[in-house]
């Protein structure tokens, strides 16, 4: 069957990076800028990724959102969420600094404009483990607009993260689209490629490859974006 949507991993796929010096980075500007407001930046810091295990743990019974600021209240207090703007005034105002430690390839642009030259669908397929407003900046970094794909994941609108098989299901779901006529692109071994279990065609991109588990994966077509854009061209 002829693909008819090309689903994207962003952070280490379109957007390039080493994900360690992307996480620190990230936690460093947070971290001073709530740090006047009273949270102290180790307990923030913390309190950051163990909510953010709490999304990656989601039963689908509310948004990541929802389960996100569920676990930071019982850090914090019930109160915490009114402190939600100052939050998004850190993606507003100070984000971008974190945009110096990605990498940049223009052929990630490229590659989604021929994917529409070739009349295919485009959505992004991007852990929902950040707000809108966070991957929209991610997205404008890779040199590319969120109206670009018809589809980008937040923590706003999924209930479910990667590796979660429930997480591609409600994709296919909103995109009115079938898994076997789906490409899934991305970067980590573990995160992406498990869409084989639902029928999905892959495409493993190496430049930014995460295999954590050390598998072989000779087992997935692979390689860089010029080897992609032959892949996508072979199967549309």
């Amino acid at each position: 069957m002829k693909i008819k949507m090309v689903l994207f991993d962003l952070d280490g796929t379109l957007l390039p990076m080493d994900m360690d010096t992307f996480i620190k980075a990230y936690f460093s500007g947070i971290a001073k800028k709530l740090h006047p407001y009273g949270y102290e930046p180790e307990k923030l810091i913390k309190a950051i990724w163990d909510g953010t295990y709490k999304m990656i743990k989601n039963d689908g019974t509310r948004t990541n959102e929802e389960a996100f600021w569920e676990y930071f209240a019982t850090v914090f207090g019930n109160d915490a969420r009114k402190d939600e703007p100052k939050f998004e005034s850190y993606y507003i105002e100070n984000f971008d600094n974190v945009k110096n430690v990605c990498g940049f390839n223009p052929k990630a642009s490229e590659v989604i404009k021929l994917i529409k030259d070739l009349g295919l669908r485009v959505a992004l397929a991007t852990n929902p483990i950040f707000p809108s407003i966070a991957t929209e900046k991610r997205i404008s970094w890779a040199g590319l607009s969120y109206n670009d794909f018809e589809l980008f994941t937040t923590y706003e609108n999924c209930r479910y993260c990667k590796p979660n098989l429930n997480y591609y299901l409600d994709i296919l779901d909103k995109l009115e689209v079938k898994a076997e006529e789906c490409l899934m692109v991305g970067n980590d071994v573990d995160d992406d490629m498990i869409t084989t279990k639902l029928g999905m065609k892959v495409f493993l991109l190496t430049d930014c490859l995460i295999n954590n588990n050390n598998k072989d994966i000779s087992f997935y077509p692979n390689g860089n974006f010029d080897d992609l854009i032959k892949y996508i061209r072979s199967i549309s």
